[in-house]
């Protein structure tokens, strides 16, 4: 049993000092957690007990959170280069070596191309206001480098929520005990955002059904009491078709949709283009199916839609949100306890732009580099100037990014000058002329906020760096002083920058209002000062009409169809891009859905001991009819492969995932997993809003790894398949 920890940042018994942080990985939890450190080393690590959302547990991915910061392989000191790219040939150097180097590089490149030639890319390796905001704007604009297009994981829900409410309000795990019906929808909490499933489990003892949509049976569909397993990509379709009940058997709620929304007429008539039988045979689902989940979404309120990314990773993504945010206004449930949406609670607070970034202080922005397009603009998209430098900090782009052959030939080019700042030696680093080491969230200082919740919490640093370790925010430090920048705002510590940030950010916020450094650093966490428990519960909605825009102008003013719908775009896995000039026959292929992983945070935490042997070797989920159709028995080594690459996965054979849909979990380090993974397959399209990923329309091929030799694939970057 833990004991209450008083409300100040540290407390110290006999030998052992107490110290408070917080979580910093990709999820909405951001929990609160305590280590316990003795003589300078963290000797516990466990959940915060007097955090709302924690509540004194996490999850199975930070549980062995030591064995991350005290891993045998931790980066300590600066390493370059000495071999080929990809050799792990490396010498040590020292940090004035290696920032000294790198500002002689810039500088001949900023000469000869301009300082749009350097691109910076970081995403979410933590979430943290300065390790990871700050960091990714400060410095860059100053130096007028490339921007990044930071599109990989939610531009286009993002997009598609802000466009129809105004903002990315939601409403608190607490409030699905008010619920009779929880959607949800191509998300899997269990995984993702382990905290709400206490949650949901009190909802169903309460009386509430839960539905879960998703093409594979996740650990949450398995502890749900309807599973609906439409085809990847069709949601959008199944929404409007779910709509098309609702609103010829006049379940909708027309005072509501006349009040509180804009474009109801032209809905009302797209609508009707998608009755359920349409819907059914788009989405590969009885048309009963479909009836019967709109009768009960309808009838059984509230009823709470609760969506992720993953919906939206997809050609049709931002239009598929689209569709599934008209189901609440039609039955009227924005608003009410325990209905409406739950998405993201990020729009409450948004940190003062001018303040995170100084955009007034610096030279006009550079051209932007979409993050899912690295490879191709590595390659040749991107030119005038081309990019001669990367700059890598809070990812690891060669694992988590799509069509990863590509971004292995961007990263072998010799004129290529990459800095990877690291705690290992990961798949971007191995490619790297620089290695920087980075601290772990135990060593830095920063301030969390989640987009599940609305707490705000202060990580205070447990222990000293290790090895030479230094923090993103350091480092742009030490790399502003040698480019010759002397601003102050580049040369302030974490705390300062917090302090002027926050401060900022309450002069136009009053969700902040009183809430100061000194009392983030002294208490656990604070919560931020809402004027409503349920978002848009006075009827109004934070867009141009004031309304849900089911008609969104701002989508017509940017070229999108303004209403919701489905265009029927897939990926073709490039059928016809074969190295050997030959073709894959399309009856064949499967649609492969690359799932989070219940043990890595994408590819954080991934070369984790305990992580590791949770995950077990690298696998692909398959139909038992799609296995014997390719004579492919459970256990066996299949070949994945399209035009884009291949990979060799372990077959496990379930009925858990829908015929024609094949599902592997993402975020395999390459040199961890065979020399390759998934996103060898995974396409670079865009998707239909906002730059946005498309992780999940991808088409595959199977066949036994004895079909072809797999030494024998070799595509254009020139690694053999190993």
């Amino acid at each position: 049993m833990i004991d209450q920890i008083p409300a100040t940042q540290e407390t110290t018994t006999a030998a052992i000092t107490t110290v408070r942080g917080a979580c910093p990985h990709d999820c909405p939890d951001t929990c609160g957690v305590i280590t316990e450190v003795v003589d300078g080393q963290a000797v516990a690590f466990y959940g915060d007990p007097n955090h709302p959302v924690t509540n004194g547990w996490l999850c199975g991915k930070v549980r062995p959170y030591l064995e991350h910061v005290y891993h045998p392989d931790r980066l300590m000191h600066p390493l370059r280069r000495v071999g080929p790219k990809g050799s792990g040939e490396w010498t040590r150097i020292t940090w004035d070596e290696a920032i000294g180097e790198i500002g002689d590089r810039w500088r001949r490149i900023i000469a000869d191309y301009g300082a749009e030639a350097i691109l910076p890319y970081s995403y979410s390796g933590t979430l943290g206001l300065v390790q990871m905001g700050v960091s990714s704007g400060r410095l860059w604009n100053r130096l007028g480098a490339s921007q990044l297009d930071r599109a990989i994981c939610g531009a286009a829900a993002e997009y598609a929520v802000e466009a129809t409410l105004g903002a990315r309000w939601a409403v608190g795990y607490e409030d699905t005990a008010y619920s009779k019906v929880i959607i949800i929808w191509g998300h899997n909490p269990a995984s993702t955002a382990p905290h709400f499933m206490p949650h949901l489990k009190a909802a169903q003892r309460n009386g509430c059904t839960v539905v879960v949509i998703d093409p594979k049976r996740t650990r949450t569909a398995r502890t749900a009491d309807i599973h609906i397993a439409p085809r990847p990509g069709t949601d959008g379709a199944l929404a409007l078709g779910m709509a098309h009940v609702i609103v010829t058997e006049g379940l909708h709620d027309e005072v509501w949709l006349a009040e509180h929304t804009a474009g109801w007429p032209a809905l009302r008539a797209r609508i009707m283009e998608y009755p359920p039988e349409r819907a059914a045979e788009i989405a590969g689902l009885p048309v009963a199916e479909v009836v019967a989940l709109a009768r009960l979404y309808a009838t059984q309120k509230p009823g709470l839609i609760k969506i992720a990314d993953g919906l939206q990773r997809n050609r049709m993504g931002g239009q598929t949100v689209r569709a599934v945010l008209a189901l609440p206004a039609l039955t009227g449930q924005y608003g009410t306890r325990g209905g409406g949406l739950a998405y993201s609670t990020s729009g409450y607070l948004k940190w003062d732009g001018e303040a995170t970034n100084k955009w007034a202080e610096c030279p006009p922005p550079g051209r932007l580099v979409n993050m899912n397009r690295l490879g191709a603009a590595l390659t040749g998209e991107v030119t005038d100037p081309p990019v001669m430098s990367l700059y890598v900090f809070g990812s690891n782009p060669a694992t988590i990014a799509p069509n990863a052959a590509l971004v292995y030939a961007g990263l072998r080019r010799d004129d290529l000058f990459t800095v990877v700042h690291e705690l290992f030696l990961t798949d971007t680093a191995g490619m790297a002329d620089i290695v920087l080491p980075a601290t772990s969230n135990l060593e830095q200082a920063d301030l969390h906020k989640g987009y599940g919740h609305t707490l705000l919490r202060y990580n205070h640093p447990a222990i000293a760096p290790r090895g030479e370790s230094k923090s993103n925010w350091d480092v742009m430090r030490l790399l502003a002083a040698e480019m010759g920048f002397d601003e102050p705002w580049l040369r302030q510590d974490v705390d300062e920058v917090i302090d002027e940030v926050l401060a900022a950010t309450a002069g136009h916020n009053p969700r902040l209002e009183g809430i100061t450094l000194a009392w983030l650093k002294g208490e656990g966490q604070i919560p931020l000062a809402l004027d409503e428990a349920v978002p848009f519960a006075d009827g109004h909605f934070p867009t141009p009409s004031g309304k849900v825009e089911l008609y969104s102008t701002r989508l017509a003013d940017d070229g999108h169809d303004p209403l919701p719908g489905y265009s029927g775009h897939f990926d073709d896995g490039e059928a016809n891009a074969l190295p050997d000039g030959g073709r894959f026959r399309p009856e064949e292929g499967l649609s492969l859905i690359t799932p989070a992983a219940h043990h890595f945070v994408s590819s954080s935490l991934a070369n984790g001991p305990s992580q590791l042997r949770g995950e077990g070797a690298p696998f692909i989920e398959i139909h038992p009819d799609d296995a014997a159709a390719r004579g492919i028995a459970h256990g066996d080594t299949v070949v994945v492969e399209n035009g884009r690459g291949c990979v060799t996965l372990q077959a496990v054979i379930t009925d858990g995932v829908r015929p024609g849909v094949v599902a592997s979990p993402k975020g395999r380090w390459r040199k961890l997993a065979g020399g390759r993974n998934v996103n060898w397959t995974t396409s670079d399209t865009l998707g239909d809003f906002a730059g946005q990923s498309t992780f999940h329309s991808n088409r595959v091929w199977l066949r036994g790894a004895r079909g072809r030799e797999t030494t024998d694939y070799v595509d254009h970057t020139g690694l053999e398949f190993d």
